[in-house]
């Protein structure tokens, strides 16, 4: 079979699908690994590492689409854009599209995959169990994310991060709190800590605690009780009421004032993300305190935060808005993303290299939006109509 990578032509989008590393290992599958000339180079793989890896290079994109069985992607393919770009319209009727489509975010988009024949994948839809934790795509990009935010806060910062003792005196450590003790707030901390930072961190769940408490940072707890029924099945944390909310910006409010630098991660999926520094917090901090956003391209965990910019209050604390953080670090996001897709792909891809769909597979089902012609996931299924119920007795 041919499978299909090109280069990605969204705005601020490094990474690439496939690394010379994956694509050997695909040529060992029986697959055709076909690269549009160009796709690695925002990750600094030149063509001929693809070529010496065995893959065919495409002079553009329409030729690496042609026939390809399956279509691997980091982001969602453009419809038809004002420059007239059109990724989905190469892809053959039958193929399957796998990447990051963010179909809770666009549903249109599903219902083209669906109207042009093709079985599309979800990546971020991976569920969290451990048969699944190579394919983790959203773990292996949030772990690169909280990384690069500390970085880049550290690079905002007009002081060092650790405690040092001159002969012209004592400079004293900086303090971050990292808000959202997930996959990318746990990797925030631990770079933080290992750049002589003094830390301490804050989630809705209960269970984040000890994984915070195991990285050598401070705990902030609200309310154990409502944190333990904050996380979800899958791990993901439930958005909380209004009160609990409202306690939780006390206590961060508090904590605010000997605070140099915030990483805020918290993100709901399929749902804006919350607002977890308010206008009136952010104007209480020190001037040349920096907030990193992660949560930017969602609606923001800080009020005050634009995509795409550095904001400069009027107390002077900078708010960090970069967009997609994982491919400000494209060599190693894309290496790791690759994985995760290879990974995915042995189950799509039999023993002789034919592409085989598993529907009864618990992964194959959840990442599935489309089908045949029709949207087959659950998440995305159409809201059956109610029927209005029959009258009954007024209440007394």
């Amino acid at each position: 079979m041919k499978v299909a990578i090109v280069r990605e032509r969204r705005a601020d989008e490094r990474r690439v699908a496939a690394s010379p590393d994956t694509v050997k290992t695909m040529v060992g599958m029986g697959l055709e690994p076909v690269i549009e000339s160009g796709a690695g180079a925002g990750a600094c793989f030149p063509d001929d590492l693809y070529s010496a890896a065995g893959a065919t290079i495409a002079a553009d994109p329409a030729a690496a689409l042609a026939e390809a069985d399956i279509v691997l992607k980091v982001q969602r393919p453009l419809l038809g854009g004002a420059d007239g770009t059109d990724e989905l319209g190469p892809i053959k009727s039958g193929a399957a599209l796998i990447g990051l489509l963010q179909p809770l975010q666009s549903p249109v988009d599903v219902e083209a995959y669906a109207g042009a024949g093709i079985a599309a994948f979800a990546m971020e839809l991976i569920p969290r169990i451990t048969r699944a934790q190579t394919m983790d795509v959203l773990s292996s990009q949030a772990n690169l994310a909280g990384y690069k935010a500390v970085l880049d806060a550290a690079a905002e910062f007009g002081r060092a991060f650790p405690m040092m003792m001159t002969a012209a005196g004592t400079i004293k450590a900086a303090r971050v709190l990292v808000m959202g003790a997930g996959v990318a707030g746990l990797q925030a901390i631990a770079t933080a800590r290992r750049l002589g930072a003094i830390v301490s961190a804050t989630d809705v769940r209960a269970a984040a605690k000890e994984q915070v408490e195991s990285l050598g940072a401070s705990f902030l707890t609200v309310d154990e009780a409502a944190m333990r029924a904050a996380e979800t099945a899958g791990g993901y944390a439930r958005e909380m009421d209004e009160e609990f909310q409202r306690r939780q910006r006390e206590k961060v409010t508090e904590a605010l004032r000997r605070t140099d630098i915030v990483i805020c991660t918290a993100l709901i999926p399929g749902r804006r993300a919350p607002v977890l520094l308010t206008e009136t917090m952010v104007a209480g901090m020190a001037p040349g305190s920096v907030i990193v956003d992660l949560a930017v391209e969602a609606g923001g965990n800080v009020a005050g935060s634009r995509p795409g910019e550095v904001v400069n209050t009027a107390n002077g604390v900078k708010i960090l808005g970069h967009l997609n953080v994982p491919s400000r670090i494209a060599v190693d996001a894309s290496q790791l993303y690759a994985r995760n897709l290879l990974a995915f792909l042995a189950l799509l891809v039999d023993k002789e290299g034919n592409l085989r769909i598993d529907t009864a597979d618990e992964i194959v089902k959840a990442t599935l939006l489309t089908l045949d012609g029709a949207i087959v996931n659950p998440a995305l299924a159409p809201t059956p109509a109610i029927e209005p119920a029959s009258p009954g007795p007024t209440p007394s």
